[in-house]
């Protein structure tokens, strides 16, 4: 904390080695988050690059209270929700008539998206109703504690461990499900 107080106060001095340091330090993290939360892995680049130029533009009047990771952590949740909210609204297209991918080039942040398990993983996760992946994905990949999700859901510390708990079981049931088949 003490290190994110230093380089806060770099960064209003135009310190551009401060900004590296801090985007260097909490992007995986905040991409587990938002891949966690999204479907596609470019949703996920796009919140987090996002929360950071946001954040950027403000840093002159930011004071930090709390810890940056929570900050930047509860951005990248608030940004995934938009996007999520903005595309539910939008017609869905059968995957029959979509174009394949223009470019078969794979980036090292791709990893995510690549690997077999992490699919069956992210489809299940995406089967839960939102609360419960938000719960889950906060609590797994940020390793936030219920009272730090509850003040993010806005509810009480019960209820986010209740959503933790029941997405959980839920995708213990799907996953297993399909390795059955």
């Amino acid at each position: 904390m003490l290190e994110d107080t230093i380089l806060i106060f770099k960064l209003k001095h135009g310190d551009r080695a401060a900004l590296s340091r801090i985007y260097e330090k909490y992007r995986d993290d905040l991409l587990r988050i938002a891949a966690g939360l999204l479907r596609e892995q470019h949703d996920a680049e796009d919140i987090v690059h996002e929360v950071f130029a946001v954040f950027v533009r403000g840093c002159g009047q930011f004071t930090l209270t709390g810890s940056l990771r929570g900050y930047l952590t509860t951005c990248v949740v608030n940004g995934a929700r938009s996007l999520y909210r903005a595309k539910s609204r939008h017609n869905t297209v059968a995957l029959d008539s979509c174009e394949p991918p223009v470019s078969n080039r794979r980036r090292p942040e791709e990893w995510l998206i690549l690997d077999d398990d992490f699919r069956r993983l992210q489809n299940a996760l995406h089967e839960l109703p939102d609360e419960q992946r938000e719960a889950v994905v906060l609590r797994l990949q940020a390793d936030l504690k219920f009272r730090d999700i509850a003040r993010l859901q806005a509810t009480s510390v019960k209820t986010a461990a209740s959503r933790y708990q029941y997405g959980i079981t839920k995708l213990r049931t799907l996953l297993n499900g399909e390795a059955d088949q």
